[in-house]
């Protein structure tokens, strides 16, 4: 049996190239010809690779690459080994992915599972869908009455587009999600297993029993975002669910009803956020932080991983901890009981 290769590179650029697509500088007398053939971690780079230097904690392995360029500081020059060009940026990991787009365009968003153009065999797409030019449908997937899905979009196989459901162009729908009561824009990436649209969780509770709550409202995506797979958004309950433009939600988080984020928010995984909260634009929460419902979370916020957060945080503040707290009291709650934890408190 073979070993496969995902993703083979669509074009072999020249430092030449990279140069012209990232703005990087190169020393006098560079020989701007050499190719690149393949990208590599640091410290696996061979001739032919491409590499990159971001992170000050792998400037060591620097001085031992073999690859043939490097993306990296200027401050790092005098580490560059003598076989390796250097081409300089001040933001060498935002060039690398610039790199790699171009590259391996078949990265960049879910493809086809089966290899295929327009509607495969197998497919179901009803007679009152409206598809755009260059739609592709995978074999499994279902599309419902009145959907609408724009120029480009790829609907991956046993994905499930309900009824009344908009999508953008030259988005992709991975294999196995679910959107339905969802309005999506152009440029949007849903991965696997993702579920948008389903009931919010709405109940009137009583000691006579819970009274489910109907969700009639929508869920808003807009342009160029990306959700994780197996992330789940509820519809909104009496308004939409609104994800903000060039937001980045991760694996396994959760959107409650109601809730509004705002553009480019990063939300890791695990990440759960109750019904009605408000998120600012560029908004960052870490890995299993929680928020309690009816928040106001201010622009440029940030929250750390494992992070509860039970009150409003001003915008460009950085919390921590559960109940979450401004980082600086956080800190020094956690060194004070650190200093009391290992301190003994008896003279036996």
């Amino acid at each position: 049996m073979t070993e496969p290769v995902f993703f083979r590179p669509a074009c072999k650029p020249t430092a030449a190239d990279i140069v012209s697509w990232t703005g990087a500088e190169v020393s006098p007398g560079t020989d701007l010809s050499v190719a690149v053939a393949n990208v590599a971690p640091l410290d696996q780079g061979v001739p032919g690779d491409l590499v990159f230097l971001d992170n000050a904690k792998y400037a060591e392995t620097l001085g031992s690459t073999r690859a043939s360029l490097c993306l990296l500081s200027k401050r790092y020059a005098e580490r560059l080994p003598a076989g390796t060009i250097g081409l300089f940026t001040n933001e060498p990991y935002r060039a690398f992915g610039v790199v790699l787009q171009k590259m391996y365009p078949d990265a960049n968003r879910p493809q086809s599972a089966f290899g295929a153009r327009g509607v495969a065999p197998g497919a179901i797409v009803h007679p009152e869908a409206r598809l755009e030019a260059d739609v592709t449908i995978d074999p499994g997937a279902v599309i419902g009455p009145d959907a609408c899905i724009g120029e480009g979009t790829i609907i991956a196989a046993n994905a499930v587009i309900g009824p009344g459901v908009r999508i953008g162009r030259f988005c992709s729908v991975g294999p196995g999600a679910v959107v339905t009561n969802t309005l999506i824009g152009d440029r949007v990436i849903i991965h696997s297993g993702a579920r948008l649209g389903q009931d919010g969780f709405g109940f009137a509770m009583s000691p006579r029993g819970h009274l489910k709550i109907p969700q009639v409202g929508r869920v808003i995506v807009q342009n160029d975002v990306e959700i994780g797979a197996n992330t789940t958004i509820d519809r909104g309950a009496n308004r939409d669910t609104i994800i903000g433009e060039g937001t980045k939600i991760d694996n396994l988080v959760q959107i409650g009803h109601n809730v509004t984020v705002g553009r480019h928010c990063v939300i890791v995984s695990q990440v759960g956020i109750s019904g009605s909260t408000e998120l600012g634009d560029f908004v960052a929460i870490g890995g299993q932080g929680g928020l309690t419902g009816h928040l106001k979370i201010g622009m440029g916020a940030q929250i750390a991983a494992q992070s509860g957060v039970m009150t409003d945080i001003p915008a460009g503040e950085r919390w921590g901890g559960a109940p979450a707290r401004p980082m600086r009291i956080y800190m020094r709650m956690a060194a004070l009981l650190e200093k009391l934890a290992t301190t003994r408190g008896d003279k036996n």
